[in-house]
């Protein structure tokens, strides 16, 4: 008997289909929603909020899905915003992906991202010849179902992309806005990174010595005009009263000035807290972006 089809991990959105008990009618059955449980026992919670459950050894196909019902374009509107509002030190377009290094950053600014709905995975023995170049690890950033890949190729880190359309808050004490990042910014993110922009505007928020936020406004693929949240930090003493809502705040104001009409925050999928304080201001979660070893697909 075929072994049952690896789970992905508890609190992925998927579409299951798994075997019913003998003699029901019809003998399968198909659910969509979020994983609750996935030991031997496999629960699913739909949208209507039921649980369905079933053996594992009765699921018979598993898809992952994004957090929510969403189109291809949306993601790659959101995700062509982000990589021109993350573009490391020096990047490059070549057949649709665009390549970013940034050596001493994240692996945001370090990553090829396929953006172009022809972009393929013929490109990528290229790529690994870019990042050879820079003696950088060949690195790729693939948002869900903007380049058909395999899901057991293991993942060298997960991001989860929340969004929302943007509203006016005036913040709840004041806020800094600066060209540049001044002294209260960590050293952890180079400079040339922190300053980087493709066709858009860049600005720096911050409550002095207490908490701090990067604002970036480009455009998708589409046209929307995005604003994008990253490096958004409260000191570990300062923390749940209010200031990073205030910055967060003030940067909307500031997107929603320069342009932009929908915001979107990158956060690691291994730290819940982030995701949680992103939807706490009024953020959902749509897809997620898997970082992958692109010589385990060369």
């Amino acid at each position: 008997m075929p072994q049952p089809p690896e789970l992905p991990e508890i609190g992925v959105r998927v579409s299951l289909r798994y075997l019913r008990a003998p003699g029901s009618e019809p003998p399968m059955g198909d659910v969509i929603g979020h994983l609750v449980e996935t030991g031997p026992l496999v629960r699913v919670r739909s949208a209507d909020g039921v649980v369905h459950e079933c053996r594992h050894a009765d699921v018979l196909y598993v898809r992952r899905l994004t957090d929510r019902p969403v189109k291809n374009s949306a993601i790659r509107s959101v995700e062509h915003a982000a990589a021109l509002a993350w573009p490391g030190s020096e990047h490059r377009w070549l057949d649709g992906w665009l390549l970013r290094a940034g050596p001493g950053a994240d692996l945001a600014a370090n990553s090829a991202v396929p953006l172009d709905m022809f972009a393929h995975t013929s490109t990528i023995p290229a790529i690994i010849d870019w990042y050879a170049e820079r003696d950088l690890p060949p690195t790729l950033a693939v948002p869900e179902r903007l380049l058909r890949l395999r899901e057991d190729i293991p993942a060298l880190h997960e991001t989860r992309t929340l969004v929302r359309e943007l509203s006016a808050e005036t913040p709840a004490v004041q806020v800094v806005l600066t060209a540049e990042p001044t002294l209260d910014w960590p050293t952890d993110i180079p400079v040339d990174v922190l300053t980087a922009v493709v066709d858009g505007e860049v600005v720096f928020a911050s409550i002095p010595g207490v908490a701090l936020g990067r604002g970036a406004v480009t455009e998708g693929s589409d046209g929307t005009r995005w604003l994008g949240l990253t490096a958004v930090r409260v000191a570990a003493d300062r923390r749940r009263q209010g200031h990073g809502r205030a910055i967060c705040a003030a940067l909307q104001a500031w997107g929603q000035e320069h342009g932009a009409t929908r915001g979107y925050a990158q956060v690691p999928n291994s730290d819940p807290g982030v995701f949680a304080f992103f939807e706490a201001v009024g953020f959902a979660g749509q897809h997620r972006t898997r970082y992958l070893d692109a010589v385990d697909l060369g």
